[in-house]
């Protein structure tokens, strides 16, 4: 497998080897996919402050994510299907990210069961929930988790309707099941490897609702969220509803409006990720860099508050991580980064992934003369090319 030297380098590969479906579910946007675009475009548009004379002995990039020390300030985040991307996928990822250091959350839209990934691993991992309509199976999923020993839940709350994905759309992977489409099953043909390795696994079904949700043994049929039955009346009664359910430190991903990131910090969430779920729910939203800075101001605002603000969306180096950090966030989550070497390279690729964010990380920090991820803050960026 040729070396990869950036996630560009991943992506590449990603798209060589596995079908053009589940290919295009990972890079992808809705609508436009402007605002997919509009996350990396912004983040590179930051420019960095460099300095000299420092002295840059024994610098690191070590952090804490919920008090829990961690190699970087970076987590891999909640990801369907990526059990496509890769033959047991979800349990070759947690793998990669326990062995380097970092946490692993797991989907609830996973083709590996928690119960899979439990198995596979030896520390705890963090589960994601998407709320159902269904109160009873969302307790089960929750105690499901407690079970396996995850250490935090994830509620999303930005995809109580899907947006509009026009690629899956075309690709068959949408609300009407095209798998036998001749341009479908050609392309499977064409990635023989792909097809051979998925073979190997009986692992590919939503691992985490077969039996349960209509149709969960169709990935075609639920790619659609009207098969899973996602609550769209969900308020904040029923993300204290999670809360009292599941008893553990809570973090609520999709937060982009300050009043939105107030509220969740005098609920006393562990953390909220800033996130418009990578361009993938509502087209034209602010970049997640952009929203970034009044989201950190509203927590802070909060007296008392204790809840850590993270940023995913965008991120491709550890320059992005870098920017993140400097404009107040306290990590950050990657989806599409560590899918593109899931789909590359398997485990390998994953561990590749994170070790060049890592080491663009602690290069990039060091060049602007820092030794700590923790002293990174505005100095470091050029004013001017900052969002406010």
């Amino acid at each position: 497998m040729p070396f990869a030297t950036s996630i560009e380098d991943l992506r590449s590969q990603a798209q060589r080897r596995i079908p053009r479906m589940f290919y295009d579910y990972v890079d992808a946007g809705s609508w436009t996919e402007g605002t997919y675009r509009a996350n990396t475009e912004r983040l590179r548009d930051i420019r960095l402050c460099q300095r000299v004379a420092v002295n840059l002995d024994g610098r690191h990039v070590r952090s804490t994510m919920l008090g829990q020390p961690v190699a970087m300030p970076v987590a891999l985040g909640p990801a369907g299907l990526a059990g496509m991307m890769h033959p047991d996928g979800e349990i070759h990822a947690a793998r990669a990210a326990e062995a380097f250091g970092v946490p692993f959350a797991l989907s609830t839209m996973s083709i590996c069961s928690i119960e899979d990934v439990a198995a596979a691993t030896t520390k705890p991992f963090w589960f994601q929930l998407y709320l159902l309509r269904d109160r009873g199976f969302s307790a089960s999923l929750i105690e499901r988790a407690k079970a396996a020993r995850c250490s935090a839940l994830i509620l999303t709350l930005d995809a109580p309707v899907l947006g509009r994905r026009y690629k899956d759309v075309r690709n068959g992977l949408s609300t009407a099941p095209q798998w036998y489409r001749p341009r479908v099953l050609m392309d499977f043909v064409r990635h023989p490897r792909w097809c051979m390795d998925m073979l190997k696994t009986n692992r590919r079904v939503f691992g985490n609702i077969v039996g349960h949700a209509p149709g969960a043994d169709d990935i075609a049929k639920m790619s659609d969220w009207k098969h899973l039955e996602v609550d769209s009346s969900l308020t904040w009664d029923d993300i204290e509803w999670v809360r009292r359910q599941w008893g553990g430190p809570l973090i609520l991903k999709g937060l982009m409006d300050p009043a939105d990131a107030r509220r969740a910090a005098q609920m006393g969430v562990a953390a909220i990720v800033v996130s418009n779920h990578g361009g993938r729910q509502l087209d034209g939203t602010p970049t997640t860099i952009e929203a970034l800075p009044r989201m950190v101001e509203a927590v802070r605002a909060v007296p008392g508050a204790a809840t850590e603000v993270w940023m995913d969306s965008g991120i491709r180096s550890g320059q992005d991580v870098l920017k993140a950090l400097a404009l107040g966030a306290q990590a950050t989550l990657i989806g599409r980064a560590y899918l593109y070497g899931l789909a590359a390279q398997g485990q390998a690729g994953v561990t590749r992934c994170l070790e060049i964010l890592a080491e663009d990380l602690e290069l990039s920090m060091a060049l602007c003369g820092h030794v700590r991820v923790g002293t990174l803050d505005r100095s470091v960026l050029v004013a001017e090319t900052c969002p406010t």
